[in-house]
């Protein structure tokens, strides 16, 4: 049976808090200094952040429903200029994660690619997202995509000054 991409439902939420918690794994294991520790209660709370903005009119998230299993999800919202930013009106893809079991079956370009046709429908002028930086399997993707460099985040830790 195919993975069917739709729009994430609340029955979804205990699904995308272990999907939210692993990006949030991932992410730390990345960098424990920049990225938030996962914690004990990981799941709960990024399923309850999801569940806070699935209605939302200016959001989206959408799920790949591999037979009744949810596979992987995206979540995008529209922006408004940012004069912080130095940007205009744009689309923003905030999360894209895949189950493991999940991965190298053309699930991720699903969900971007069905994302980015909602920030269309919507009237986004562009899609921005970001990416950490170790991440290079979904940078290639990205790139894949159309994607380009256009800023690259940079830390610095006060406390080794």
């Amino acid at each position: 049976m195919p993975v069917t991409i739709r729009r994430a439902e609340r029955h979804d939420l205990p699904a995308l808090g272990r999907l939210g918690a692993m990006l949030m794994r991932t992410h730390y294991d990345f960098d424990p200094r920049r990225f938030l520790p996962p914690g004990q209660s990981a799941e709960s709370g990024y399923g309850h952040f999801l569940g806070s903005v699935i209605e939302a009119p200016d959001s989206c998230v959408l799920v790949a429903d591999d037979g009744g299993e949810i596979a992987g999800y995206v979540y995008v919202a529209l922006e408004p200029l940012s004069w912080k930013e130095l940007r205009g009106p744009a689309g923003f893809i905030h999360d894209v994660a895949v189950a493991e079991g999940a991965r190298r079956g053309g699930i991720a370009r699903q969900l971007l690619a069905a994302a980015i046709d909602w920030l269309r429908e919507h009237g986004a002028p562009r899609v921005i997202l970001w990416t950490a930086a170790p991440n290079e399997a979904a940078q290639r993707l990205f790139r894949d995509l159309g994607f380009r460099d256009t800023m690259l985040e940079m830390t610095l830790e006060l406390e080794n000054l």
